[in-house]
């Protein structure tokens, strides 16, 4: 029944807004939806990677195509690991939607502003505070 309720509240072409509560029903629903298409449509993409690195995998006897081959497939993996992390974080995402902690900044408990959360759903920090973290990385790592 959950489901049915929660696409009577977001049409298809509903956008957040700045002028309704922060985090209401239908934000939710907004954001549970684009984070679940996201995931399946990252989960798509890692099957048909699969697929191409299974009928892929004939042995080239030109030394050439085969170290085209490998480098190609290499670079699959890392795509893959990085969609892998990425799904560990979508599913994050989706958890704090359960607990009622999604669009809110980790660091400073203030909402996350909406067109961040539009462009990154993932977001787990401000602007702001991402900044601050992003110079504090730069000066550790320049250390």
């Amino acid at each position: 029944m959950p489901a049915i309720a929660r696409k009577k509240i977001v049409a298809e072409d509903y956008r957040p807004s700045e002028n309704e509560p922060f985090m209401s029903e239908r934000q939710r629903a907004y954001f549970r939806r684009k984070l679940l298409a996201w995931r399946d449509e990252i989960l798509r993409s890692t099957k048909e990677t699969l697929q191409h690195l299974h009928d892929d995998s004939a042995q080239h006897p030109d030394i050439a195509d085969r170290a085209t081959s490998e480098t190609e497939r290499a670079l699959e993996l890392r795509a893959r690991d990085r969609q892998r992390k990425l799904i560990a974080k979508i599913d994050a995402a989706l958890e704090r939607l359960d607990n009622g902690t999604y669009g809110y900044c980790e660091e400073t408990g203030e909402p996350i502003s909406l067109k961040r959360l539009d462009a990154r759903p993932i977001a787990t920090l401000s602007v702001e505070a991402q900044e601050r973290h992003e110079r504090r990385e730069r000066v550790y790592r320049d250390e």
